[in-house]
């Protein structure tokens, strides 16, 4: 199934998220701008902005302003991934160019932004939330693998100014999630 590795991100972060309490919404993340809420904002509604961005070949007009911690988060990210596994597996998908704000990408490069997007997330969401880092070691080795393979230094720099922040060091006892989150710019 091409979107396996997709479904394992998602599930690894449902789990995170399903651990949230709403008494962590204002606690800082690794992600310097955001707090709690807005992490689990930006993750929650990423499954839905994926989902869009498939079906219509484009990123939606405007942001989501959505607020999913008002209401049931859970059942508003479970249908974002079903909504998301079904759109990358439409015949087709793959292939297809999808217009995003910084460049179009065909459906298979857009699939691995979303699984490292899904997955750092919830790296960051259980780091900031006192849970366990060391998510699913072999996706989070794959995903590294790809990170490295894939993002140029011409993307990083500081946050709000470019798409990742500069890669961080890991530590010699980091699992594969931690060497993950500092190569994508995360202090571990």
């Amino acid at each position: 199934m091409a979107t396996e590795g997709l479904a394992q991100a998602m599930a690894n972060t449902r789990a995170v998220l399903a651990n949230v309490k709403p008494d962590q919404y204002d606690l800082t993340t690794p992600c310097a701008s955001w707090d709690v809420r807005a992490l689990v904002n930006h993750i929650v509604g990423g499954s839905h902005y994926f989902a869009f961005c498939v079906n219509n070949g484009k990123s939606p007009d405007g942001a989501d302003t959505t607020d999913f911690t008002q209401g049931d988060l859970m059942a508003a990210y479970d249908d974002g991934i079903k909504a998301t596994l079904a759109a990358f597996g439409t015949p087709g998908a793959m292939e297809k160019m999808i217009e995003l704000p910084f460049g179009a990408f065909p459906g298979a490069a857009f699939m691995g932004l979303a699984t490292n997007d899904q997955f750092t997330h919830g790296w960051d969401l259980a780091r900031a939330t006192g849970q366990n880092t060391d998510l699913a070691p072999e996706l989070a080795g794959q995903l590294l693998e790809g990170a490295k393979a894939s993002i140029p230094d011409q993307f990083r720099g500081p946050e709000g100014q470019a798409p990742f922040a500069p890669a961080q060091p890991a530590g010699a006892d980091a699992s594969a999630a931690d060497e993950l989150a500092a190569f994508m710019g995360r202090s571990v």
